[in-house]
């Protein structure tokens, strides 16, 4: 038979955490074990190789089998549920990435529960209509076309109570193109598909297809009305490189701002006015470049625009690949983006560079950060690499900023029997929204809700699906209910996901008002010089905010900590890498209240050695 390959990557929080030490049974159609794995501390098993049929199956439209094995998988950590995926298709010659995302214990619960999902088939090989409409003439809704990052997809029709999604666009991108479509096809089909993929999402958002009908999302996942999206389904290589490199590209006609409406359809069982899918292989087999294809279903006048507005994407891709020798603040911008991701990403390598200065640690942590998301490692920063290193930079960092805003609000202050409800407003609010973002990184459906301090009409829309979710009564009210369940979700995750990877004799610390390069060597019985070594310090001149590594081999039993503004137990265990508890009974504590400018005793047991 022939064969194709499978890795398996385990992560949670949006990418922003890898998931080291879980145990993935591959099974055949059976449930056979094949192997037994393990993920390495990026998240990753090896790539192992599974039988499969051959590939000119999948070339051929008349082939009415299916031309790939399907195996199953389960995964398996502690301190999280389980997960069993059904349905990962093998193609030949092919590698698929198969993402497993585990969810958090939640408090009070010890005994994981096995979670399911079910892949099916490729949109390619359904019968039924495909309905997609869109604007009669080209309408003027946005000014410019952006890139939406995340997307927000309904999966299911329209009018349906499922659940909402947020997807980073490439990502989206990618499995739609894995649902739609074989990876299998000559590279003109795929590319040819892929651009009809994003220009029709692009052309949903433009529009506002659905948002200015009232919906609350961007597209939905049908595909008898848009495009098909299946959560957790694999990706494949040949599919994830080509989207990495066009993912900003999209079809219009000459002279229109507009995204085409790009309609499509699989050409054979299942015909429609716009691109046939199995069309696309016919045409690439006869030499067709992939703008020549497109020409061939879509008006002739259509060109290939690029749009480098991506939202939430802090800084913009500058134009032109970073590389060895090269210099300037684009190269510090990385730098900056890996030594922060380092600290969730350990494998990779430190940046002993100056700053600014493309040197040999620099390629080397761009090409291990390449290894670890799937992108090609040859240690130049191009668009694809500098676009996901800017999206885990900001995952991370945004994780990281709702912890201190947990901190700072001081969570579990709400009694659960304060109830909010549409129209409320104030500090309360303010930490339901703060609770309802933390937990949407851990829980897929949650919905991401602005921290307003109002509870307006979104805050409503996403308690009822959290009380969906969890199975509370949806009344879209924060009551008793809601709240234990917030709760012992919230803790749940703050107690078994675990945090960023800690250096040996390195803590990490935030610079605090007030603080210089001299009073934080004393507090942590260091020194000046071995604080500056640790951080590539020319100057002692530190900011507030600014994130240092503290040595810390010389610590005594103990040491002694002044309490800054915000802080609470917890926070300032998160800092040094122990418990809130023991900071509590080492310092005679009986409550989380603390004082500006306090003096704490801090255990160093927990602290890296």
């Amino acid at each position: 038979m022939a064969e194709g390959y499978l890795i398996i990557q385990a992560r949670t929080a949006e990418d922003a955490i890898p998931l080291a030490g879980v145990q993935v049974k591959i099974m055949d159609a059976d449930n056979n074990v094949l192997y037994e794995l393990r993920t390495d501390e990026n998240g990753n098993t090896e790539k192992i190789s599974l039988q499969t049929v051959d590939r000119s199956l999948s070339l051929d439209p008349a082939y009415e089998g299916t031309p790939y094995t399907s195996y199953n998988l389960e995964a398996f950590s502690s301190h999280f549920d389980s997960l069993y995926i059904s349905g990962i298709h093998i193609f030949d010659g092919e590698t698929a990435c198969q993402p497993v995302t585990l969810i958090p214990l939640p408090e009070n619960r010890s005994v994981p529960v096995m979670n399911q999902l079910f892949i099916g088939e490729v949109a390619l090989e359904m019968d039924a209509p495909r309905n997609q409409k869109g604007p009669a003439v080209e309408p003027f809704i946005l000014r410019h076309v952006v890139i939406p990052n995340p997307i927000t997809v309904h999966l299911g029709t329209p009018s349906s109570s499922a659940i909402n999604v947020q997807v980073y666009f490439p990502d989206y991108v990618k499995n739609v193109a894995c649902s739609e479509i074989y990876p299998t096809w000559p590279r003109a089909a795929l590319v040819s598909n892929i651009y009809a993929i994003i220009t029709f999402a692009l052309n949903r958002v433009f529009t506002e297809w659905y948002r200015s009908n009232g919906y609350n999302f961007d597209i939905t996942n049908s595909p008898a009305y848009d495009q098909y999206y299946v959560y957790g389904r694999t990706i494949y290589e040949s599919v994830s490189g080509i989207v990495d490199d066009i993912f900003n590209q999209y079809i219009r006609q000459q002279g229109h701002i507009a995204p085409y409406f790009s309609s499509f359809c699989n050409g054979t069982t299942v015909t429609c006015s716009g691109l046939s899918q199995w069309g696309t292989v016919s045409l690439a087999d006869q030499g067709m470049s992939a703008l020549d294809i497109l020409r061939s279903y879509y008006p002739e006048d259509i060109e290939i625009a690029e749009t480098y507005m991506i939202t939430d994407i802090i800084i913009s891709y500058p134009g032109a690949a970073l590389r060895l020798d090269s210099t300037g603040l684009d190269v510090q911008t990385i730098q900056t983006y890996l030594e922060r991701i380092r600290k969730n990403y350990p494998a990779i390598p430190n940046i002993d560079d100056p700053p600014g200065v493309y040197g040999n640690s620099t390629q080397a942590a761009v090409t291990k950060f390449q290894t670890i998301f799937n992108l090609t490692p040859d240690g130049v920063v191009g668009k694809a690499t500098w676009n996901k290193i800017s999206s885990i930079y900001t995952a991370v960092a945004r994780l990281a900023e709702l912890d201190r805003e947990g901190a700072a609000l001081g969570i579990e202050t709400v009694s659960p029997n304060y109830i909010l409800s549409l129209g409320s407003t104030g500090i309360n609010v303010l930490t339901l929204q703060y609770m309802m973002q933390f937990i949407g990184k851990y829980y897929p459906g949650i919905a991401q809700v602005t921290q307003s301090g109002t509870f307006d009409a979104p805050t409503t829309h996403a308690v009822t699906t959290f009380q969906q979710l969890t199975g509370i009564n949806p009344n879209g009210v924060a009551d008793r209910a809601t709240w234990s369940k917030l709760y012992e979700l919230y803790w749940g995750i703050m107690d078994n996901a675990p945090g960023p990877a800690q250096e040996p004799g390195i803590m990490d610390y935030m610079v605090q008002p007030g603080d210089t390069v001299w009073l934080l060597a004393q507090r942590f019985h260091t020194s000046v010089d071995d604080i500056l070594k640790a951080n590539n310090l020319k100057r002692t001149a530190i900011h507030a905010g600014q994130e240092l590594k503290i040595p810390v081999n010389s610590m005594g039993p103990d040491f002694q900590y002044t309490v800054q503004k915000d802080d609470t137990p917890w926070l300032i265990a998160q800092k040094f890498n122990t418990t809130a508890e023991d900071i509590k009974k080492l310092n005679n504590l009986s409550s989380n209240l603390l004082l500006i400018g306090e003096k704490l005793l801090i255990p160093t047991e927990g602290l890296p050695s």
